[in-house]
């Protein structure tokens, strides 16, 4: 019998380390609710499960992207909307205009009202925007036609969603400065037949103004079926992530009871091995 080296001692200390070391590692996956909590737990799960996460982050992030899209366009498909009504009062008082029942004042007073609706298109025109962003016209200042927008709706640079741009809803894009002037008074007054003339220009300015909210509504159509699709991504790459990095409790808390258990018995077995030294004293008596 030897007390110099306790090799039971050593033996049962070094399972009774192991033991703790699993025990902790245990109530750090219940106590964080993560199967993976550093790389050692899972090296090639952590991996996977990082990319997984940064994706469904991106798709987040696209989904955000695509909603404000959304808005923005039915910001201006509502002011193109607005225009189209006061397009539709426009052509209604030069048809009648048009007739021969209108006296001089009568188109006079039609006039100043073709006036002021189209200023109002102006208006509309200059002040739609979208965070600073001119929608209707070039800039609030600039009457040349927008360039298209693009929407960044998923992972890579090429998962985008834009519009035609070339938008230019004001007097000018819309081919009425003739009949701004005529109605401002920067010619003659306003005739029946100059009434009935610019009755074709409406109808033009008409099917560009539905044009262009054509397209917005197209690109919308797109924005919300991108939406729609990548919120079913993004759920399944939650999923998928969930089951490489997240804990199973039921699992795991049965695995933590079994580690204290053994833990405790490796503990008395560590007393035992002490023990067992003491007995070489009864060989000295």
């Amino acid at each position: 019998m030897k007390i110099n080296t306790n090799v039971a001692a050593l033996t049962a200390q070094e399972a009774n380390a192991n033991t703790n070391r699993a025990l902790t590692s245990s109530l750090e996956k219940l106590s964080s609710g993560l199967r993976i909590n550093k790389a050692s737990d899972d090296a090639s799960g952590l991996s996977i499960a990082d990319k997984l996460r940064t994706q469904a982050s991106s798709i987040g992030q696209s989904i955000s992207n695509a909603n404000m899209g959304i808005s923005l366009v039915q910001i201006a498909d509502k002011a193109m909307g607005e225009e189209s009504n006061i397009l539709d009062i426009i052509k209604t008082k030069l048809l009648q205009a048009a007739t021969a029942t209108t006296s001089t004042a009568g188109h006079d007073a039609i006039a100043k009202d073709v006036n002021k609706l189209l200023d109002q298109i102006n208006n509309i025109s200059s002040q739609t925007n979208y965070n600073g962003i001119s929608l209707l016209q070039a800039s609030s200042g600039g009457l040349g036609a927008t360039a298209g927008l693009t929407f960044q709706i998923g992972e890579s640079a090429s998962d985008e969603i834009t519009t035609s741009g070339n938008i230019q809803a004001n007097v000018t894009g819309m081919g009425l400065s003739g009949l701004k002037s005529l109605a401002s008074g920067g010619g003659s007054s306003l005739t029946a037949a100059q009434a009935s003339a610019y009755l074709d220009e409406i109808d033009t300015a008409l099917n560009s103004l539905n044009t262009w909210r054509s397209d917005f509504g197209s690109t919308q159509n797109q924005l919300e079926s991108a939406t729609r699709n990548m919120m079913t991504q993004q759920t399944n790459i939650k999923a998928a992530e969930s089951v490489i990095r997240d804990v199973d409790y039921a699992q795991e808390s049965a695995n933590f009871n079994k580690q204290n258990i053994i833990s405790q018995a490796g503990t008395y077995a560590l007393s035992q091995a002490n023990q067992v030294s003491q007995n070489v004293l009864r060989l000295l008596q």
